[in-house]
């Protein structure tokens, strides 16, 4: 327990640094203490209550919405952007600061990463990274926009890096063709890329949009039958999920060519991309089951993960 000088010697220290602006040096040099005492005794002022700090989350709520996030859901990043249409951007802000030298960088197909790549600025200088698809392509018609050989060259073209496409599609028409096409040597370089990611860049997919256009492309309605009747709530990269975040087996499993989630976990960061009503159980899964590190979302969805 402090006595009544070291509480007068805190709050003096405190308002020198805190409402004469004094650097911690200058506080030191005035008073004839070290340095390192001075750094100290701001830290107990803090512990005391004698200073306290608020922030005044009215200038960008959204903050708080991601700190919660975080908290409840042990994210090491959230991003809320204010709305839907701005969640691209704000996501691509999000993977430019996290990017590192020498990165390999892996994505996933869909329209939220297509925001995301297509906001990312043109890179002024080459840099040393790779990126690749961690999923193949879809085996309906999808618009060539969210395929996800395209979306990983442009990415690659944007940052100045090098890529690595995916010939095949994620889904086969059976597992014999699968296992061929995974023991070539084409399939064995980009799996090597995959135990060595740095960031994934995936969507998150949901059985409730089963009737949407890409949806369909993807997978058909005898596959999205077969996901409903298994009460599956999510998927990433064609892996699925239920709504506590366990992994389920489908049928299509043995024949899917893409990442698997436990190898997924392995990266620095996942950054799951996902918004609205219809995605809501979808994000609940991959949160759960800690499938992502890191959300970019609408403050819409935001607010119903955190109630």
């Amino acid at each position: 327990m402090e006595n009544s000088d070291d509480i007068r010697l805190i709050v003096k220290i405190a308002q020198l640094y805190y409402e004469q602006e004094m650097t911690q040096a200058q506080i030191a040099h005035e008073l004839g203490i070290y340095r390192t005492t001075i750094s100290r005794l701001l830290k107990r002022g803090r512990d005391l209550g004698v200073v306290t700090i608020a922030i005044n989350y009215d200038y960008n709520d959204s903050l708080w919405l991601e700190e919660r996030l975080k908290q409840k859901f042990g994210l090491k990043e959230a991003v809320v952007a204010p709305l839907e249409s701005e969640a691209g951007a704000y996501g691509a802000q999000l993977f430019e600061r996290l990017l590192s030298p020498n990165a390999v960088i892996g994505f996933g197909w869909g329209r939220a990463v297509s925001a995301l790549v297509e906001a990312l600025p043109q890179s002024s200088q080459p840099r040393p990274l790779v990126c690749v698809p961690i999923v193949g392509g879809p085996s309906g018609k999808l618009p060539s926009r969210y395929h996800v050989n395209t979306l990983t060259y442009s990415a690659a073209t944007r940052l100045k890096g090098e890529s690595y496409l995916a010939d095949f599609p994620a889904l086969l028409d059976n597992p014999l063709i699968r296992q061929g096409i995974m023991q070539s040597q084409h399939f064995q370089t980009l799996a090597d890329y995959w135990q060595r990611l740095d960031i994934a860049v995936v969507g998150i997919g949901s059985p409730a949009i089963r009737h949407a256009t890409n949806w369909q492309a993807f997978y058909g309605n005898a596959q999205s039958d077969e996901l409903e009747a298994l009460q599956v709530s999510g998927d990433i990269c064609s892996r699925f999920f239920a709504a506590d975040g366990t992994p389920i087996a489908t049928a299509m499993q043995e024949k899917t060519l893409s990442i698997e989630l436990t190898i997924l976990k392995q990266a620095r960061y996942v950054i799951g991309l996902a918004s609205g009503e219809e995605k809501h159980a979808a994000i609940l899964g991959a949160l759960r089951g800690q499938h992502i590190n890191a959300l970019v979302t609408d403050r819409a969805t935001a607010e119903y993960l955190v109630q």
